[in-house]
């Protein structure tokens, strides 16, 4: 493996700075007027100042783009000019989007929509899902009388082997459904890989990906990795809440699905559009797009878009790099006395910044109540979990203190958050010595 890669390559400092800046409340909570560090990208969400703005602005606007005055006019642009910008994140020139109120809401109509209209007795699915994409899978597959097949992780590499979902999948498979990255691990399953073995054995089988919580660090493109359906959620993605974004292909998006009769076959979207989320999803690609400009001259938006991409996975993937090895003044996670990494694989081109963690002394609920003491915000990840206790288990770790910062973060900010877990780890060893 080549060191270099490993280790990432960090912004500039000045970019860096202007990076942080464009973002609202990374380092500071306005709620309680005090400094902290948001590192909860993976459940919570740090937001973009202009996707937020420019919702607020278009969203007090009373007009309805699907009507003939000049302001209609213009926010119909608008959302047009979103649905170009949805075909740049995906990489894709047909097919249908779909959106609902979340991801997760978006994961149960592509599901229902593949499993109740595809041929098939079985469906292919993995132990590293996300409740929405397992369960809306299952859940389908039980009331059609179809078996549920589940590839079990790696507790290695925190990911699924490739070889694992493809033996499962076979010419009776209505579907196979895989997640992207791990939100617990980090780890980014070979999906390019995995679709072309799976359409080996099965030509025209139907893939389903959920994509929320790789989008944020990396470009996805659907040229590569051909699925019939893939969702991810704006919020995660710098943008405001309240909306779920749903990719279908052209054979999708035609099974049938709940629609206005009078609309064609392909289409998913029910009652008036939204156009202010729709123009924060052109913010976050603009704000992509600014980055990959600052490194790649081009006029093409994906393009950009692609390099913009590329930056923020290399500049995190550094921020990894130093979080888990630290420096000659500030000892790394891999150091710490009394603080073991999970899923601790070599290869960081292979993770999103997603890292799970424990200590000896601190169990893991109390861990978070004392990173927050510090300043510091993460979450943690236990059996009793219904978002985390199929994946716990699949590989094989009894919980988890999962940390998720995001590209907007700072060397500095790895150092702070570095310095308050040798505190936590020094709390839980002083606990040991008093009993």
């Amino acid at each position: 493996m080549n060191s270099d890669i490993n280790m990432g390559q960090l912004f500039n400092e000045e970019l860096s700075k202007e990076i942080k800046e464009k973002f609202y409340h990374v380092d500071f909570d306005p709620i309680y007027n005090t400094e902290r560090l948001f590192f909860d990208n993976a459940g919570g969400a740090l937001r973009l100042k202009s996707a937020n703005d420019m919702f607020k602005k278009i969203d007090e606007l009373p007009d309805c783009p699907e009507h003939s005055n000049r302001t209609a006019l213009w926010l119909a642009e608008v959302q047009e000019k979103a649905m170009e910008d949805l075909k740049i994140i995906y990489n894709v020139k047909s097919g249908s989007f779909l959106t609902s109120l979340t991801a997760s809401m978006v994961m149960f109509d592509m599901a229902r929509a593949i499993i109740e209209n595809i041929p098939g007795t079985n469906v292919v699915t993995t132990a590293l899902e996300h409740p929405s994409s397992y369960d809306s899978v299952c859940s389908y597959a039980q009331r059609q009388g179809k078996e549920i097949r589940v590839a079990e992780a790696n507790p290695v590499t925190g990911g699924v082997d490739v070889e694992n979902i493809i033996k499962l999948v076979d010419e009776n498979t209505c579907v196979l459904n895989v997640i992207y990255a791990s939100n617990m691990s980090g780890a980014v399953l070979d999906i390019e890989t995995i679709v072309k073995e799976a359409r080996i054995k099965k030509p025209d089988l139907y893939i389903i990906c959920d994509a929320v919580q790789h989008m944020p660090h990396d470009a996805v493109d659907l040229q590569k990795t051909p699925v019939d359906a893939m969702n991810f959620a704006p919020y995660k993605f710098f943008g405001p809440r309240g909306i779920g974004v749903g990719y279908m292909s052209e054979r999708a998006a035609k099974l049938p699905h709940n629609k206005l009769i009078a609309k064609s076959e392909g289409e998913w979207e029910l009652g008036s559009p939204a156009p202010a989320h729709f123009a924060a999803i052109t913010e976050i690609v603009n704000y992509v797009c600014w980055i990959g400009g600052k490194f790649n001259v081009s006029d093409d938006r994906r393009e950009l878009y692609v390099e913009g991409m590329k930056r923020i996975n290399l500049h995190e993937r550094a921020l990894m790099y130093r979080m888990l090895n630290g420096t000659e003044k500030v000892e790394g996670l891999r150091k710490i006395e009394d603080v073991s990494v999970y899923l601790d694989y070599e290869d960081l081109s292979t993770r999103d910044f997603i890292m799970a963690i424990g200590f000896e002394n601190l169990d893991y609920s109390q861990a978070v109540v004392e990173y927050e003491k510090e300043g510091v915000i993460v979450f943690e990840r236990v059996l009793s979990s219904l978002y985390s206790v199929r994946m716990l288990n699949t590989l094989k770790i009894g919980g988890a203190v999962r940390i998720s910062p995001l590209h907007c973060h700072t060397e500095k900010d790895i150092d702070k958050f570095l310095v308050a877990t040798k505190k936590l780890a020094s709390l839980g060893l002083a606990a040991v010595a008093d009993n």
